[in-house]
Parts: C-alpha cells; sequence; structure tokens
C-alpha cells in the first residue's frame, strides 16, 4: 500500500472548542456530517466512562455507529458478522452496550430519536474533553492527507471524512488498533483509493 503525503498545514496557535461537540481541539480542521456525528457519539462514549480524554477507539466506535453503511463496503460482505465482533472488541465496548446503539441506530422508525439524542448532547453543556496524543496523531496525519479543502490558497482548512481518519487509524503502524484492523480482513487498498482520490465531494 503506497503512502502518500500532502504538505503540512501549519499548526493554529490557539486551541478552542468544536462548535457543539464538546470536544476541544485545535482549529486545523474541519469535520464532514458523518464524522461530526461519529466524533459527537465518541464524546458521549468518553463522558459514560467519566474521562476528560477521547481515544481513537471511541472515535472508531463513533464511525461504527453512526457510518456503518459507508463504511462496511471495506470488509467482506460474507465476514460482516464476525468483524462487528471484532469491532467491538477493539473499541472496548460490552456486547450488551454494543448491540443496544446498533438496535437503536438500525431501527429506521427511531433514527430521528437517534439524532436528536445527539443534537442534544452537542446543545447541552459538558466538560470539555479532550483528544489523547494517539488520536491527535491520527487527526494530524488525516490533515496532511484530506483531499478536500476549504479557504484560500496557503491557508486553506482540510475537511477530514470518515474514510480519510479510517485510513490514518489503519496506517497507525506499530498500535494495537491498527494491528488489530489488519487482522479484520480490512480492505486497506480500497480504503485508500476512497480516502485520497474520492468520487463524491463532503457534506459539511
Amino acid at each position: 500500500m503506497k503512502l502518500f503525503g500532502r504538505k503540512k498545514v501549519p499548526d493554529a496557535p490557539h486551541a478552542e472548542p468544536a462548535q457543539g461537540t464538546g470536544i476541544a481541539r485545535a482549529a486545523t480542521h474541519r469535520l464532514t456530517l458523518e464524522l461530526s456525528r461519529a466524533e459527537t457519539f465518541a464524546a458521549m462514549l468518553a463522558h459514560s466512562r467519566a474521562s476528560r480524554s477521547l481515544e481513537v477507539t471511541d472515535l472508531l466506535a463513533g464511525m461504527y455507529i453512526c457510518n456503518w453503511e459507508r463504511l462496511s463496503q471495506y470488509w467482506q460482505e460474507e465476514d460482516q458478522e464476525e468483524i462487528e465482533g471484532l469491532l467491538r472488541g477493539i473499541c472496548r465496548i460490552s456486547p450488551q452496550r454494543w448491540h443496544m446503539w446498533l438496535d437503536f441506530y438500525s431501527n429506521r422508525a427511531r433514527q430521528r430519536s437517534f439524532w436528536d439524542t445527539l443534537r442534544k448532547a452537542k446543545n447541552e453543556p459538558a466538560e470539555k474533553v479532550t483528544p489523547s496524543a494517539g488520536l491527535a496523531a491520527v487527526l494530524k496525519k488525516a490533515e496532511e492527507i484530506a483531499p478536500f479543502r476549504e479557504g484560500p490558497q496557503g491557508r486553506s482548512i482540510p475537511i477530514l471524512t470518515s474514510e480519510c481518519v479510517l485510513l490514518c487509524i489503519v496506517r497507525s503502524f506499530g498500535t494495537e488498533v491498527s494491528r488489530r484492523l489488519y487482522e479484520t480482513g480490512l480492505d486497506a487498498e480500497k480504503l485508500e483509493r476512497e480516502a485520497l482520490i474520492p468520487r463524491r465531494g463532503p457534506k459539511v
């Protein structure tokens, strides 16, 4: 798998809260709508265990719960039941709680309630959580390779997609999460193509 890269976007001098997410992070990127939802879900997971740190596994869980229909294409369809069990283990969520969220999200009649819950979580004041060192490194890599940017040339802000962030999690060589994702049979080459040369523009 080729390792592509782009010129680094300079760091912002200060950190500021990500609007409505309860997450404090440097304003060096924007998120697509679907990744913003996953981030909000990840913050809910962090708050549920009284943690001030947002881990890579929290965001991975949010991406799975909120956007599995799109991300599932990077695994073989016949293996997806097994993959769900492996992801459950990677994200350190109990089977009972995992299935509760899956049932809540997959029930079409309750999807509005699910997103209302996320919007409520975004609007309610909450103690800020900050990305862990591991997640901060993943997001920085994602900024470097992001194919979409917003703003004038030279000062453009990268727009991060789920595929872009997932690719950077996979590329975090030497980490437990990266190793275990490779073991799930993830099609890394297909993911790389879609992350770096996407077929559609981002929704922000």
